[in-house]
């Protein structure tokens, strides 16, 4: 069961990078962005594709986010400049992309062809290299050894290397998107999705804002698809399928479990909610009458869930302030009819 959650919380942490990209566009922008389901795939195809052909995995996860920051650009042009509505822009470039992600793929064999997916099984990846590097350091072995001995666990975790390496990665991407959201271009961004018409009377070109936001996110969702394409060790045309809700699922529970009273802390309740998401369909999938085939149906579920559990508890506040009001209203009448009397 512990090695089962470890798994989850390393998925976890590597899909917060996706979902800090749908933070920016749904959150911040205001933008109803469904190229993500592409974009991911775009990301995974790009860095497999790379892998497979001999390049570096670093060089290859770099392109892979420049491919998901084009993808992204493209959609915002087909909004600002092709006045398409933001809604069907995301639709048409999440439906190009899944020919351009089968062509990517493609270009892997001898001859340039339709391919729906690659493995990795043999290949190289970032994680292959942190996880020699950690071991030979000796600290897998030291970790395992410490929780079997502390905790009286019978198996743990025996590779360190990549919680270690997605959690610096995804703790620093959070940062910078704090760092970010602050300048000026970043406050414009927040301002453009706040109040279009506000930011236009201060002579910013709002639709350059909109191209760079999405572009910025999708790079992010791209950057997250290269990693979980290495970490899985295989790239399918299919596993961007859903993307959109599961970093929506992300974004709702973080918010309502922790807040978003400053940026710092709903950047990081986005990265908490991503890992507590994971946790959550990982151990309804211990459920015996649940399988893999409900996936869908568990994140549905768990957004439903997310959505409507804040409401109801919002409510139950604000009767209780309504009574406590009501109360002091009451005292307060009395101690004057006193002080009448």
């Amino acid at each position: 069961m512990f090695t089962a959650l470890f798994g989850s919380v390393e998925q976890g942490i590597i899909y917060a990078i996706m979902a800090l990209g749908v933070y920016l566009t749904f959150r911040v922008l205001d933008f109803p962005d469904l190229t993500v389901d592409g974009s991911f795939v775009t990301g995974a195809a790009t860095a497999a594709m790379m892998i497979v052909l001999g390049y570096h995995p670093i060089l290859a996860t770099i392109t892979a986010i420049v491919a998901g920051f084009i993808a992204g650009c493209m959609t915002g042009l087909l909004h600002t400049k092709g006045k398409i509505n933001p809604l069907l822009s995301g639709i048409l470039m999440m439906i190009a992309l899944y020919s351009i992600n089968l062509r990517i793929m493609g270009l892997t064999a001898e001859n340039a062809i339709v391919r729906p997916n690659i493995p990795l099984l043999n290949s190289d990846t970032v994680f292959t290299q942190f996880q020699s590097f950690w071991g030979n350091l000796g600290i897998d072995t030291a970790l395992t050894d410490f929780l079997k001995n502390t905790l009286g666990l019978k198996t743990a975790p025996s590779t360190w290397g990549t919680i270690i390496i997605v959690l610096i990665i995804t703790l620093a991407i959070k940062f910078i998107a704090d760092w970010f959201l602050k300048t000026e271009v970043g406050l414009a961004i927040r301002a453009t999705g706040d109040n279009k018409r506000m930011i236009r009377s201060f002579s910013a070109n709002t639709d350059t804002l909109i191209v760079l936001g999405l572009g910025l996110s999708n790079a992010l969702v791209a950057f997250s698809g290269a990693l979980i394409a290495q970490y899985s060790k295989f790239a399918d045309v299919n596993m961007g399928i859903g993307m959109i809700v599961i970093g929506l699922a992300s974004v709702i529970i973080g918010e309502a479990i922790f807040g978003t009273k400053t940026i710092f802390r709903t950047t990081l309740a986005v990265v908490a909610g991503a890992i507590i998401y994971r946790i959550i369909y990982a151990v309804a999938l211990r459920i015996e009458w649940l399988d893999t085939g409900d996936m869908k149906l568990i994140t549905a579920v768990i957004v439903i869930l997310a959505l409507v559990i804040p409401q109801v508890l919002e409510k139950q506040r604000e009767k209780k302030r309504k009574a406590k009001r009501r109360i002091e209203r009451q005292h307060e009448l009395a101690q004057g009819g006193n002080r009448l009397a």
